[in-house]
Formats: structure tokens, C-alpha cells, sequence
């Protein structure tokens, strides 16, 4: 019987508080982080998430990389038995809900922009966003002669070369690549510090001279291991304000639907931080969308969570016992599994496939899958 309640296995990792590294770059919380990552483990879970600051690593100077104090973290997971997912963040961190502390892109790189204000996204009244730089220089050489996308692809891979020995032990067991503001795949067209608010509509920001000079189609590819993790899983729907006509259980479940219809491994995070049972339960009924299947694998599951965040509210009192309750019943009821669901190795690419191909060929299905009302493992 646990052996097919094993397939039902749902990983569940911990984000780290964002400011567990100092605005300069140090490691300052050791033995608060040490205690931590102690409860954390007793909960069961499987891992824990840390954003990879740009702005912190090459923050001094243009490709001059310091490592030193998230090696100082690494170690400590390490130390702990805990597996580590790390986030490649090139975006600013600050002006976004939940931020909690300022880190900006590297001071070198804006310096470009008081010159050349277009390498940030813009919109149609002209104001500029600095959280990211604009996808309409990823490939103009000008930061010293880089191109933006360079600039990333010489921060990750001095990441490799520096964090081999945590990725040779199986420490790192995934690397997510922030593509945005916030490090979401998307532009910046809700922006808090310039005044946006929920409920509101979002607007085009493709105001810049790149992305007014380039409006052609992006290229598509195939052929990488892909996952895919979406957000807001723990909302529902009765606790939106009736005027933001806000749907978020349907959204989430078209959004991981389609990814399960295409093969991709699916993974979800909380938008928010919660504590209480009902919005534990909302994401166990996602993560299952069908319920535990004691014969082996469900007909759908999602391939990991990530926790939002570890604070101490998180593991105090009443707040970490349902926690740790949460952690079992993404787990079958089962104890932690170090071997659930290990990852596939990557390939190269397959050659490029015209767009126009792809939407020939792609006819969307946006009806998601069947979803139980509640999940059959509650909190």
C-alpha cells in the first residue's frame, strides 16, 4: 500500500525570508537561519527556495562575482538534510507585494540607464520601470560592451562554476530562472510603486525605442525539460471583493490543466502567506485535483510546492503543528522521501520551430480538468 500511495507524493519546499542576506551582500542570521531550517525539518519538508540576488553577487562591479555569503547559506541547507531550489533573480526586489526589503539591479547597470533611460520598460505617458531591464535590449552590447542577455548568462554560469560542489552533492536539485518583474514571466503593467492597486487593469508597457523599433514575433523552441509553476493556489473565489470580479480556483485550475495537457511537469506557490486550514486544504485539493489514488499514481498531481515563506508566525504554536500537518498530507500521510519525483536530466534543444507552425498545428483546449470541490486529505 506505500508503495502505491508514494506516486500520490507532493514535494513541498519553503521559501527563505528575502532579507536573509544583507543589502551588502553578508551573511548576518546564521544561527537564526541554523534554527529554522531545524524546524523546518522536523515539519518534514523537503526543501527550502532562496532568491540569487544579481544586484547582491555582481553588485560592485561588472563581472566581479561574490559569492562568499550564499555559500554560507548553501552550506547550512547542506547541513541540514534539506534539498535547495535556487532562483536566478535579476529583477529588483521592493515595490511588489510582500517585499521587505530594497535590492535593486546592480548600480553599474543603472548608471547605463541615466544615459539611456529606454533600457527599462516604459509606458505610453513615459514613466520608466526599473525593476528589470526591458526585453528590447537583450541583445544591444551596452553594459561595457554586454548584451542584457549576456549579462544574465555570465552571472549564471559563474553560479555553476562557484556552487559546483552543492550541485555535485545533490544539494541544488533545481535552478528557476526569474524572467520579469518579480521574477514572473510577465512585464510590468501593474506597478505598485507607481501607483497601481488591486482591483485594476494592467496596461502595455512597449513604449520603449527597442520594442517600438521590434514588434516581430519571439522564436519558439522545443525540446527542453520544462516545468511549470504557477501561482495563487491557495485562494478561493468566496474570498475575493465582489468588485474585482476575481476567479482565482478557476484560474488555477485552466492554468495547470493546460499544463498537464501538454505533458509539463506542474508545479504551484501561494500568492500570499496563510496559516489557517482552509487555505492549506484549497492547495492539498490542487495539488490532487482528483483526490489520493491508493492503487498508484492519481490521474494528476502536481510535480512540487513552494511555501510562501518561513517567518517565525510560521513556526510558532498552533500555526507550525497545522503546518506540519499540511507537509504529511501533501505527502500521502507518508514520511519524508528523499527519492519522490527526481529530476530528469536536461537535453540540448531541438532545432528552432517556426511560429507559424506551431500555431497551425495548436488547437487550445482551455476547459480544465475535473476538480473535487475539497480535497480528500484535509487539514
Amino acid at each position: 500500500m506505500a508503495g502505491n500511495l508514494l506516486a500520490n507524493y507532493v514535494q513541498v519546499y519553503v521559501m527563505l525570508p528575502l532579507d536573509i542576506i544583507t543589502v551588502d551582500n553578508t551573511f548576518e542570521k546564521a544561527d537564526e537561519t541554523r534554527a529554522q531550517l531545524k524546524k523546518l525539518t522536523e515539519a518534514g519538508v523537503d526543501g527550502v527556495m532562496i532568491d540569487v540576488w544579481w544586484g547582491l553577487v555582481e553588485g560592485k562591479a561588472p563581472g566581479v562575482y561574490d559569492w562568499s555569503a550564499y555559500k554560507q547559506v548553501f552550506k547550512l541547507v547542506q547541513e541540514a538534510g534539506l534539498k535547495l531550489q535556487a532562483i536566478m533573480s535579476c529583477h529588483q526586489c521592493g515595490g511588489n507585494v510582500g517585499d521587505v526589503v530594497n535590492i535593486p539591479i546592480p548600480q553599474w547597470v543603472r548608471d547605463v540607464g541615466e544615459g539611456n533611460p529606454d533600457i527599462f520598460y516604459t509606458n505610453r505617458r513615459r514613466l520608466r520601470n526599473i525593476e528589470y531591464l526591458t526585453i528590447g535590449v537583450d541583445d544591444q552590447p551596452l553594459f561595457q560592451g554586454r548584451t542584457a542577455i549576456q549579462l544574465y548568462a555570465d552571472y549564471m554560469k559563474s553560479f555553476r562554476e562557484n556552487m559546483a560542489e552543492f550541485l555535485d552533492a545533490g544539494v541544488i536539485v533545481d535552478i528557476e530562472v526569474g524572467l520579469g518583474p518579480a521574477g514572473e514571466m510577465r512585464y510590468p503593467s501593474y506597478p505598485q510603486s507607481q501607483g497601481w492597486v488591486f482591483p485594476g487593469v494592467g496596461e502595455f508597457i512597449c513604449y520603449d525605442k527597442y520594442l517600438e523599433a521590434d514588434f516581430k514575433a519571439a522564436a519558439a523552441e522545443a525540446g527542453h525539460y520544462a516545468c511549470m509553476n504557477f501561482t495563487c493556489a491557495e485562494m478561493r473565489d468566496n474570498e475575493q471583493s465582489s468588485e474585482a470580479k476575481s476567479a482565482p480556483e478557476e484560474l488555477v485550475q485552466q492554468v495547470l490543466s493546460a499544463g498537464w495537457r501538454e505533458g509539463l511537469n506542474v508545479a504551484c506557490e501561494n500568492a500570499l502567506g496563510r496559516y489557517d486550514a482552509t487555505a492549506y486544504n484549497t492547495i492539498l485539493r490542487n495539488a490532487r485535483p482528483q483526490g489520493i489514488n491508493k492503487n498508484g499514481p492519481p490521474e494528476h498531481k502536481l510535480y512540487g510546492f513552494t511555501y510562501l515563506r518561513v517567518l517565525d508566525e510560521l513556526l510558532q504554536g498552533q500555526n507550525y503543528t497545522t503546518f506540519k500537518t499540511f507537509v504529511r498530507r501533501m505527502h500521502a500521510n507518508l514520511d519524508y522521501n528523499p527519492q519522490v519525483d527526481p529530476v530528469a536530466p536536461l537535453k540540448r534543444s531541438k532545432p528552432e520551430i517556426p511560429i507559424e507552425e506551431i500555431l497551425e498545428v495548436a488547437q487550445p483546449r482551455l476547459e480544465p480538468f475535473p476538480f473535487d470541490k475539497n480535497t480528500d486529505l484535509p487539514v
